[in-house]
């Protein structure tokens, strides 16, 4: 049973969310991952825990880890709707013993001279919200928390795998060090080659004793509609010579670099700036301290481009909106770019980055929901952040990671929107990104599941080290637009397989 009188709180709380309350209290001893899909009320969930824990005097210190942009919405959250008090939100690493329950930055309580005074630390509960940042048992974010003195622990995150198993593996042991044995052990029980699973039900019924997830459909509520729409957008003369160049330089210096075993990410970084913008690429190449002949030429050509195509569809669906639109992209040059064209065409504009500091982050939403028509994000707003009073998004370039298309909707698509959401994918035609959009979009009908099965995607890590590096080497090694094509095909059916007659199938948590 609850012990909490919701009612005294103020509070209603959801059906899926009262059974995730009592699952983790009275079946999983407060060991759990909180594992909702985006916009369902974890940090509420978890909110309600360490009330209930705090009201039956065993929960008298606890350690809330999260984004540092994410620290003045937790702690209004717990102080407005749960009433805890003695609650810190600790900027600085000050005082760590001197208040009962402290909200942190990850990054700050890591650092060395944090970390050893929070080892110490007998903490009752223990909360990591966007948990998947602990995926990585050899990093120093995994090694601190998994360090930490702690009787229960929660951990936060709509994405518990995003490039294999072993991911999720490296969460639970957090928790629960003994569950599955060691990772050889794990893996030759339920790995079945390449990203396929085996013993599927026997590793979904030990989940279940580790593991919540709620789905959109699990919940009964109507969720408003994802309206979207696939814009092509036709370069320009001048844009096209420029992104041919682009992918020429990136083909040719590939295959330098591959036979000297040299670097290829900043390769990747040319290869996808081109997609957003002429200005993304020109900034990076104005970093530079000496050009090649080939980089020079593309630095004068993007510099001699004054308005990209894409923005032209951007003001088609600005003079259609009804009312505030969020406009996601990857790279602060293309967000300064279209801040300042449609500052000059009218609309009043605000831009949201990782510069600002948790308070200024918060100052920008609020300045963004009193009184400005646009919102131009980099990917630092697609976590954790509540938009919902927008409904509207443009994707002005799409990452190739689909999970982070996902936590881009999940700002409106989420508890609270009484709209339909619509989104605007803007694709360049005849480009890579064009071909991103068919294999990873389509292909896994992204839109239309909402993230569940997104976790379908299980990459081989010794094979594949991330989708980036798969689709830069298809762009590189191939001779001809067939090839490519033909790459892209088998990249595709290497991602995700769901045939009804396979024997072993992919992970759906």
């Amino acid at each position: 049973m609850i012990y909490i009188s919701i009612d005294s709180l103020d509070l209603d709380l959801l059906p899926h969310q009262k059974k995730t309350v009592r699952k983790v209290i009275d079946e999983l001893n407060g060991k759990a991952i909180l594992a909702d899909e985006v916009g369902l009320g974890k940090t509420i969930e978890a909110g309600m825990i360490l009330k209930e824990y705090i009201e039956k005097g065993l929960v008298k210190k606890s350690l809330i880890l999260v984004p540092a942009s994410l620290g003045f919405q937790w702690t209004n959250e717990l102080v407005s709707k749960f009433k805890i008090e003695n609650i810190f939100f600790n900027r600085k690493g000050r005082a760590w013993d001197y208040f009962d329950h402290q909200i942190a930055s990850l990054d700050k309580a890591k650092r060395n001279d944090h970390a050893q005074i929070l080892k110490k630390i007998d903490f009752d509960l223990v909360i990591v919200d966007e948990a998947h940042r602990l995926k990585n048992c050899d990093t120093l974010n995994w090694k601190f928390v998994n360090n930490l003195k702690k009787k229960y622990c929660l951990l936060l995150t709509a994405t518990p795998i995003q490039n294999n198993i072993e991911e999720l593996y490296n969460l639970i042991s957090i928790l629960y060090p003994d569950l599955y044995g060691d990772l050889e052990e794990f893996k030759k029980k339920y790995v079945a080659g390449k990203y396929l699973i085996k013993n599927t039900k026997n590793l979904k019924e030990k989940l279940h004793k580790v593991m919540i997830r709620n789905s959109h459909a699990d919940t009964g509520l109507e969720f408003p509609e994802r309206k979207i729409y696939h814009i092509n957008v036709k370069l320009t003369s001048e844009e096209r010579k420029l992104y041919n160049k682009v992918s020429n330089y990136v083909k040719t210096e590939y295959r330098r670099r591959k036979a000297g075993r040299l670097s290829i990410l900043n390769l990747l970084t040319y290869q996808r700036e081109i997609c957003s913008s002429s200005f993304a690429i020109m900034q990076t190449l104005a970093q530079k301290n000496e050009y090649s002949p080939s980089l020079r030429e593309i630095y004068e050509l993007a510099k001699g481009i004054k308005m990209n195509s894409k923005i032209k569809e951007v003001l088609n669906i600005l003079g259609k909106a009804n009312g505030q639109v969020i406009i996601f992209t990857e790279y602060r040059a293309t967000q300064v770019y279209i801040a300042r064209f449609l500052e000059d065409k009218g609309y009043s504009t605000i831009l949201f980055n990782g510069g600002y500091s948790s308070s200024g982050k918060e100052w920008v939403k609020y300045i963004f929901q009193r009184d400005k028509d646009v919102l131009i994000s980099t990917e630092a707003g697609s976590q954790g952040l509540n938009l919902q009073f927008s409904n509207i998004i443009i994707n002005y370039d799409l990452p190739w990671n689909p999970m982070k298309v996902e936590q881009r909707i999940g700002r409106v698509h989420r508890l609270g929107q009484t709209k339909d959401v619509e989104i605007y994918n803007l694709v360049t035609a005849n480009t890579i990104e064009e071909k991103i959009i068919k294999l990873l979009y389509n292909k896994i009908n992204l839109f239309k599941t909402i993230i569940g099965n997104m976790e379908d995607i299980l990459i081989k890590p010794d094979k594949v080290k991330s989708i980036e590096h798969d689709i830069i080497e298809i762009l590189a090694e191939s001779d001809s637009e067939k090839e490519i094509e033909e790459g892209f095909k088998n990249l595709g059916n290497k991602l995700i397989d769901n045939h009804p007659d396979k024997k072993n199938t992919l992970l759906t948590v």
